[in-house]
């Protein structure tokens, strides 16, 4: 059995079965087979739905068992069912197959559903394959091999949140696997923010991909020439079937392997442009001007969606800083989530805390005023916001807007035309914020967090704010035809 390869082991396999091995199983099991022996055991494996990767990695955990009956595989799903069936599968394996004829105990307590142990020299406390969700303790457990099998699944990465438990649980992998153990994922990205993806995603905290240094097979249903990677189940007629029964997210997502939203959004975050420009405030012959890079800014509006901002809990208070040009384009240049300090309160309220940021806020990007929304608790917040804003030295006019407008429609009417038209920027900033994960989640009806779109939307429905001629202290106004002008009469009055 020692000399006997994986290709071959599955090709006796599919023989028993009646089955023919095609190209794109052989491709599979071959790179299984040569990563293993040189000693690659960070491994990923992607394929596109119903390629066979399951059955194709349960014949390859029959194949090390059968090489060393000592090994000890540990498998993870997003549930125990889905666990159960890859148990369930490589136990008919052992049960059948005339390469691991001696591996199955007499006793049937040693052949469960979840687990099994097989025929072995040593006296272990684990059995030699294990089924496990990967939601379940995993405290206690040893493995030589630990298989991630479809463990990311809409159930467990379609929310901040499950994306976050879901990485959580998967760190545990290091605490179960013996040095210099196997760790496989197999399975297709169910998220934009997937844990098999190619790049950090910075705006979701991340600075290295999850799987960064594994060794990645990745098989999308078409190849770089657009043809079928297997023919025989998969023809050209079938291929279209399927892209238009599934919609163009989900065909992209589950069967040319690229991290994308699954249901289709009505905000797509890829329409916005990224720039990196500061702001640039220049004085010259009396005038005041506010660029950024060539472009000279025209008009601005600020937004602020106030509460409470405690720390991980509630809903964000959101400000945000937009700015538009003469050519008709729209910078979102900051938009930030505030949080008041508890260890404060007692000296400052949460209320000041958060005008304070406002204040310095608003300075900072020259901004002529701020429109705070005056529903909740926003209604107690204007008197409190102008005293702030006169203590920092800033002569921002405070607008008072209470919205009767839902949400939902708010939303969609400040961003459906702006980004259909490609006229949306952001700052690079704004990408390191919880915002863009927001839009790529956002559903109309459901419950998503939103407060950063509310206060974005809030900035591209706002007509430019001309409120305030006078520039502040020491700063002139910097938006056209905002400085005051005196001419010269030659009448008598």
């Amino acid at each position: 059995m020692r000399e006997t390869s994986l290709p071959e082991f599955v090709w006796v396999w599919n023989k028993l079965q009646g089955l023919a091995t095609p190209q794109l199983h052989l491709r599979v099991t071959r790179w299984l087979e040569s990563r293993w022996r040189a000693g690659d055991r960070e491994l990923l494996l992607l394929a596109f739905r119903n390629s066979g990767k399951s059955t194709l990695v349960g014949l390859f955990c029959a194949w090390l068992l059968a090489r060393d009956p000592d090994t000890r595989i540990l498998i993870l799903a997003a549930d125990l069912a889905l666990a159960r069936k890859m148990v369930r599968n490589v136990k008919r394996v052992i049960e059948t197959h005339p390469l691991t004829a001696g591996l199955k105990p007499a006793r049937a307590d040693q052949w469960a559903a979840d687990r099994f142990t097989v025929n072995r020299r040593a006296v272990l406390r684990d059995p030699s394959m294990l089924a496990k969700g990967v939601s379940s303790n995993l405290t206690g457990s040893r493995a030589d091999v630990v298989i991630c099998d479809d463990v990311e699944v809409p159930n467990t990465c379609d929310t901040v949140p499950k994306r976050a438990d879901l990485r959580a649980r998967l760190g545990e992998i290091d605490y179960v696997l013996v040095p210099g153990g196997l760790q496989l994922y197999v399975g297709t990205p169910h998220s934009y923010y997937s844990i098999y993806g190619h790049a950090p995603r910075e705006e979701a905290g991340e600075d290295a991909p999850f799987l960064s240094g594994f060794r990645r097979l990745e098989l999308p249903l078409l190849d770089g020439h657009g043809e079928s990677r297997w023919p025989e189940r998969f023809a050209t007629e079938k291929i279209e079937a399927i892209r238009r029964r599934s919609g163009p997210n989900k065909f992209a997502s589950q069967m040319m392997l690229r991290p994308v939203n699954i249901s289709d959004s009505r905000l797509d975050p890829d329409q916005i442009r990224l720039y990196e420009d500061e702001l640039d405030y220049t004085e010259s012959q009396g005038a005041a001007v506010l660029s950024l890079g060539s472009r000279r800014l025209v008009s601005a509006s600020c937004w602020w969606d106030p509460s409470y901002g405690a720390p991980g809990s509630g809903d964000a208070s959101v400000i945000a800083a937009l700015y538009s040009d003469d050519d008709g384009g729209y910078w979102l240049h900051r938009v930030a989530y505030l949080v008041h300090d508890p260890d404060i309160t007692e000296n400052t309220d949460e209320a000041t805390q958060m005008c304070r940021q406002v204040a310095a806020f608003v300075k900072e990007l020259f901004l002529p005023s701020v429109t705070l929304e005056t529903n909740g608790i926003g209604k107690f917040l204007p008197g409190l916001l102008r005293r702030e804003l006169a203590a920092a030295g800033v002569a921002a006019a405070v607008v008072e807007v209470a919205s009767h407008t839902p949400k939902v429609t708010r939303i969609l009417e400040g961003f459906d035309a702006v980004l259909a038209a490609g006229a949306l920027h952001a700052h690079r900033s704004v990408w390191e914020t919880p915002f863009m994960a927001e839009m790529r989640e956002w559903r109309p009806g459901r419950n998503c967090r939103d407060d950063g779109l509310d206060a974005v939307s809030g900035c591209l429905l706002s007509e430019p704010v001309r409120l305030r001629r006078v520039p502040s202290p020491g700063r002139r106004e910097w938006r056209p035809g905002g400085a005051p002008h005196k001419a010269r009469t030659e009448f008598q009055v």
